[in-house]
């Protein structure tokens, strides 16, 4: 494996674009933070717009990630739930399906009150114990807690099917839904939808007066009373990153469904300590994995989940606030790690706060090293980035970007 000229850093503000908000003078959360390291760096080297997947199209975090490292996800993408369950460390076998899945909080009658369970962040290990491993219809159904009000759910069994449509109504007020197969002719899809009602119907059953919940509800918190999964899928088979582009590479990861990509394309992973994958994360201690990964890796990844957090929660001013918490992070990476590299700065998708969700906006984009070009533009934003020297990419541009840059390309022809 050749050794890379110069390392290269994709750093990923998860959710980071936005639309203008009206409280911030008609600026987006970006526009109106504070960001004198990233503004510097725009300066100094070259801006532009990228698009995911492609203009319009509202890229998942999943399917955008595996467009970013260079995997087509229309060809591959078979379901977020094979990441998750393998960045939390479950084992995922051929014929598994896996799915997503968050503690939820539901009324009496089966409507949900709060998809995420007031965000829980304890006791989960708990409520996982108590529907880990039960068996539905001769298939073994295994759960485990991620971070926060996140989990997954692996099937093993005969005769499972991907192909079921969400039991998660992913959005408040909405009752919950029965999993249904995609088509009503597959006996294996139809079986698996039947088995995935029964266990959302069993963690109801165990988890409401769970003695975790009778604690939540005693304090006023909302009880995580129920589990809804979505994003069925098997694993899909991916040439290995660091065999595909000749260089070692890393992701730094907060979330397990990053860890997840990242392990299915043949990536290490490093774990930042203190690093929640919420708006609270400890963002020197990324900076200071990032840096120490740069001197292990001639390639490193890495997403910081809390823009997404507060696009979800259609809160723009703490999403401006985390944002310069992430500006911050560069300029401590940049006092850490000071030799010559790459540093490529965007989001994998625009989360507006006045959606709620994620949107087909372009996302900004900076790419800052030795030798570069330049432009003209003068600040780091949604506006501004429009007018720079890289104009509108596509997701699958960005590796081959900075591995010409990297110097680890080979040449395509004589």
């Amino acid at each position: 494996m050749a050794r890379a000229l110069y390392k290269g850093l994709l750093l990923i503000a998860d959710g980071l674009g936005d639309r203008p908000v009206a409280s911030m003078g008609n600026k987006t959360p970006l526009e109106y933070a504070s960001t004198p390291t990233l503004d510097r760096l725009a300066r100094e080297g070259e801006c532009g717009l990228m698009d995911p997947i492609a203009p319009g199209i509202r890229a998942g975090s999943d399917t955008a990630h595996l467009a970013i490292l260079g995997y087509d996800p229309y060809k591959v993408y078979q379901g977020r739930g094979p990441f998750e369950a393998l960045g939390i460390g479950m084992e995922v076998r051929g014929g598994d399906v896996a799915l997503r899945c968050n503690f939820s909080t539901v009324d009496a009658a089966m409507r949900v009150v709060d998809r995420r369970a007031g965000r829980i962040t304890e006791g989960t290990a708990e409520l996982a114990q108590a529907v880990n491993g039960v068996e539905i219809e001769g298939v073994q159904c295994f759960f485990k807690e991620s971070v926060a009000h996140r989990g997954a759910l692996v099937l093993r069994g005969e005769g499972l099917s991907p192909h079921i449509t969400d039991a998660d109504p992913h959005a408040d007020g909405e009752v919950v839904h029965e999993a249904q197969p995609l088509d009503p002719n597959d006996a294996a899809a139809v079986r698996t939808a039947r088995i995935v009602n029964a266990f959302v119907k069993l963690s109801y059953e165990r988890l409401k007066d769970h003695p975790v919940n009778r604690e939540r509800v005693a304090r006023g918190l909302p009880p995580a009373n129920i589990i809804l999964p979505r994003g069925a899928g098997v694993a899909p088979h991916l040439e290995p990153f660091p065999q595909k582009h000749g260089m070692t590479a890393v992701a730094v990861v907060e979330t397990g469904l990053i860890r997840g990509i990242a392990r299915f394309v043949g990536m290490d992973t490093l774990d930042s300590p203190g690093a929640t994958g919420g708006v609270d994360t400890d963002y020197d201690s990324i900076a200071d994995t990032l840096a120490r990964a740069l001197r292990q890796y001639d390639f490193v990844l890495c997403n910081v989940k809390a823009p997404d957090l507060c696009g979800h929660d259609r809160n723009p001013p703490l999403k401006a606030q985390v944002i310069e918490k992430i500006d911050g992070l560069v300029a401590r990476l940049l006092e850490q790690y000071t030799e010559p590299f790459y540093l490529m700065f965007t989001g994998d998708h625009s989360t507006p706060c006045s959606v709620g969700d994620h949107s087909g906006d372009p996302v900004p984009l900076l790419l800052h090293g030795p030798d570069l070009r330049g432009d003209e533009v003068l600040r780091f934003h949604e506006y501004a980035c429009a007018r720079g020297a890289l104009g509108r990419l596509r997701g699958g541009d960005l590796v081959p970007i900075l591995t010409q840059l990297m110097g680890v390309q080979e040449k395509f022809g004589a």
